[in-house]
């Protein structure tokens, strides 16, 4: 038994180390995206939206992005899972060992959905910059065009024929081909804003989830025929909270704007990589991370050993029903003393603390039980 145990532990530990190759690999290809020459989309001498000043020396650099968008929320998320990330109220008879456990679980967690997100911000966006080739504000002044080239470049337009008709003209009409010239033509959509949005708002909804900040809402399951009842099932958190997650909010805005003020991308180009950065930031939240309301702050429970891999046809998630149940040995997160396993299909057990709250026992994992949560009830 032992040795079957320590099996499904280094299988177990092995699919999270793929991921970990994943995560990284799509970054790599996001990255190696920049080495191709994009699409270059004709463009008119004449347009004034391609005719703003290039600006060398950006507001934000690509270094200073990578630390605001990764690093001080990859520093974030460490401090918060192994100081902050398990509260008092996590049961009485959790030893040290088990809490340090489940602490580098969370932060494990943590992690993954961080570079999740920015990973797939970061694949989506420059892949779809070479796609489209859209001309940046800036466009005309990296290219310096050649007046002289101006008929041997015409891609298209009636300047030829009709009185102050415009003419379409191609890259080869620019003095200064290079590096500079084809990344003018990756304006679509702004790396900088889906980069920072994806990383700032993922740290947002994690210190959402750790320091339960939410809206208050009721359980319909739970509403007394008073009137009056409903009104003591929750309660707004403290307002000086909100300023956890507007921060991260606020500085992905102010990264955003400075592409625009900087002339290199239009607006469309900025709001679309906001939208990008934000809804990666949500898959890569909900893919590690049980929801902000009714989850207590933590992130899923490891998979079973048995379906580190996958699961077949039939099988609705990847926690055995064994380990829904049970405590199993060599649990990648709480290790082979077997203490903390999963909930299970058994509701969140409820304890009340020196000052009459309610905590949730560390050993619970709300709504890990083969994704069953109609038998879990967020607490109140």
């Amino acid at each position: 038994m032992a040795s079957g145990t320590r099996r499904f532990s280094k299988r177990l530990v092995l699919s999270y180390i793929i991921d970990w190759i994943i995560i990284i690999a799509i970054a790599a290809v996001g990255a190696a995206f920049s080495d191709i020459t994009p699409n270059k989309r004709p463009f008119d001498l004449t347009n004034p939206n391609i005719s703003y000043p290039y600006v060398s020396k950006e507001k934000v650099s690509t270094g200073l992005l990578v630390v605001i968008g990764l690093v001080i929320p990859a520093v974030i998320v460490f401090l918060v899972c192994i100081f902050i990330g398990v509260g008092p109220n996590t049961g009485k008879a959790s030893s040290k060992t088990k809490l340090l456990k489940r602490k580098l679980w969370e932060w494990n967690a943590g992690w993954m959905g961080l570079a999740l997100s920015l990973a797939i911000a970061f694949f989506i966006t420059d892949g779809t910059k070479n796609l489209v080739g859209k001309p940046r504000p800036d466009l005309l002044a990296r290219c310096d065009p050649d007046t002289s080239r101006l008929l041997s470049s015409a891609v298209g337009g009636i300047g030829n024929q009709v009185d102050e008709g415009i003419n379409l003209v191609s890259w080869t009409i620019c003095r200064n081909p290079g590096s500079t010239l084809d990344d003018g033509f990756r304006s679509f959509p702004s790396g900088h804003s889906s980069f920072s949005f994806a990383g700032l708002t993922y740290l947002a909804l994690f210190l959402c989830a750790k320091l339960a900040i939410t809206i208050p809402f009721l359980n319909y399951h739970n509403i007394s025929p008073n009137a009056i009842a409903p009104r003591k099932q929750a309660a707004a958190a403290p307002t000086y909270l909100l300023a956890f997650p507007l921060i991260p909010i606020g500085l992905a805005i102010y990264v955003s704007s400075t592409r625009y003020s900087d002339f290199y991308h239009h607006g469309f180009d900025i709001i679309s990589g906001a939208i990008l950065g934000v809804a990666s930031a949500w898959l890569g939240f909900r893919w590690y991370h049980l929801p902000i309301s009714r989850g207590g702050g933590w992130a899923w429970a490891p998979r079973s050993s048995d379906r580190a891999f996958g699961r077949g046809i039939g099988v609705l998630t990847y926690i055995s029903n064994e380990e829904s149940h049970s405590r199993r040995p060599m649990d990648l997160e709480n290790g082979p003393d077997g203490v903390g396993g999963t909930a299970g299909n058994n509701p969140v057990r409820p304890y009340k603390t020196g000052d009459g709250s309610e905590g949730i026992h560390l050993d619970d994992y709300p709504g890990t039980a083969g994704g069953s949560g109609s038998s879990q009830r967020p607490l109140r």
